[in-house]
């Protein structure tokens, strides 16, 4: 996707940009800056219980209000949706009024469409579109106060009017001085007060749907949990903005993959809700080729860098003018620790090169999966060997990396241990990947392409490969 250059503060009596500028950040972040803050959700005072009533109110009157147009259109003997479609259509009213926690309540829904009512997962399909954006004077405000200096002091060109706009923040175009294109994008303001009055608020309501049977399966508590874990992290703007460089750095690790990058971050002009970056035009994710690419870096990154892109869909690569493909949009990120990191690089050693389940046995007891009495790893292994094995082997109907990450999860719960949420952001990327893939290539499979951990484990690949006959690309 292109857009035209930026306007706002080019013109014939625009100043001249200071061309040495340095932000706050331009040395880096100060380890405050990358803190995560997240508050204690089971606090509720003054400013929630207001919320309460504002969000009562909103969800009730918006509810109302679609259900007396559905009468009004029998009433006219027109054609309307169901009784429970228009008040899903209501409520997600209700969600756009309420704002960016509501939103991100709304993208959980539309993602879920198995786990909420129909009509509801399906009324939330337009929370996933672009969020209405803040106005240009408080754009231009956050820019002034997080960098010391007005946009038309800082750049050639500044646009007012946003690239895009979600429930975090908005993107504006900017030229720098030395005449690279790049993007800000910024952070709503007030929206920490506003995420923990909602999230306080949705935990509340949580723990008591818990005790209707069709939601406690849902797990309503960890859902809005997990969420304010990710939501807290992605109101650190400069713990994105470093997670993203590290990502980009080390995206040529390994000497190859020089198809894929990502934006650079020009420290010099970010702050405390503030993100500079390089500008990137192109077009979304599109064929099967790119998605091979994309996928191994992702792997790469999760197995052995550290920080890895946990939003993963087709919108978020893009393929550019020059043949490259880009990862965009860092918001949300996650990190294994060293030791789960083995963990994912042996399941997938397993499922990808020799099906010996005994290692997965082995490596979920040395996180703790497995406790002492219930067998040596030899007997877990022929175990899991049982289950999963013979869909590993069932080819292309068969079970996929997305499928056997869930089922990781799954063990873990059914033991009573507690994995890393990182996990279950692996998983959902996995499968947004292969979801990916069985529309653009319905033969590709992930689980069998051994590209993509060739760097992880060369040498069982290169075996791997001469033994199936297969040619890897280098």
């Amino acid at each position: 996707m292109s857009a035209a250059a930026p306007v706002g503060t080019d013109g014939p009596d625009a100043p001249e940009p200071i061309p040495d500028f340095r932000g706050p950040y331009a040395d880096g972040p100060p380890p405050e800056a990358l803190r995560v803050d997240a508050p204690d959700l089971s606090v509720l005072g003054l400013a929630e219980i207001r919320r309460g009533a504002i969000i009562w109110w909103t969800l009730v009157s918006s509810i109302v209000s679609a259900l007396l147009r559905r009468r009004w259109s029998l009433v006219r003997r027109r054609a309307a949706d169901g009784w429970w479609d228009a008040a899903s259509a209501g409520a997600v009213d209700a969600f756009e009024r309420l704002g960016p926690a509501f939103v991100k309540l709304g993208q959980i829904m539309a993602s879920s469409p198995g786990v909420f009512p129909a009509p509801l997962a399906d009324a939330c399909q337009r929370t996933l579109d672009e969020v209405p954006p803040f106005d240009r004077a408080t754009a231009r405000r956050i820019v002034e106060e997080d960098l010391g200096r007005p946009p038309e002091e800082l750049f050639l060109a500044f646009d007012d009017e946003p690239l895009a706009s979600a429930s975090i923040g908005q993107v504006h175009a900017c030229v720098l001085p030395d005449g690279r294109e790049a993007v800000l994008k910024l952070q709503r303001p007030g929206i920490r007060a506003l995420f923990t009055a909602d999230l306080r608020i949705m935990w509340r309501i949580a723990r008591l749907a818990e005790r209707w049977d069709w939601l406690s399966s849902v797990d309503p508590v960890a859902i809005i949990e997990d969420s304010a874990e990710i939501n807290f992290q992605e109101l650190v703007p400069a713990l994105e903005a470093k997670r993203q460089a590290e990502f980009r750095d080390k995206i040529g690790h390994f000497g190859d993959n020089e198809n894929i990058t990502a934006p650079e971050v020009y420290w010099d002009y970010c702050g405390p809700r503030t993100i500079c970056m390089q500008r990137m035009t192109g077009t979304p994710l599109d064929g099967e080729l790119m998605l091979r690419w994309g996928a191994k870096v992702w792997i790469e990154s999760v197995c052995v860098h550290g920080p890895f892109h946990g939003d993963m869909h087709a919108g978020n690569i893009w393929f550019l003018p020059d043949g490259r493909a880009s990862f965009l949009d860092f918001g949300i990120m996650g990190e294994l620790t060293p030791e789960y990191r083995e963990v994912i690089k042996d399941i997938l050693y397993t499922c990808m090169i020799d099906g010996d389940f005994t290692r997965v046995a082995r490596a979920y007891r040395k996180v703790g999966v497995f406790p002492d009495d219930v067998g040596s790893d030899e007997e877990l292994g022929a175990r899991l060997s049982m289950i999963l094995g013979p869909m590993l082997r069932a080819g292309i109907g068969g079970m996929n990396l997305g499928e056997m990450m869930k089922m990781s999860i799954d063990l873990m719960d059914g033991y009573g241990a507690k994995g890393p949420r990182e996990l279950v952001l692996i998983a959902k990327q996995l499968a947004y990947m292969e979801r990916y893939a069985k529309g653009m290539a319905p033969d590709y499979r992930i689980i069998q392409d051994l590209y993509l951990i060739k760097n992880i484990f060369p040498d069982a690949v290169e075996a791997k490969a001469a033994e199936s006959g297969i040619d890897v690309p280098v």
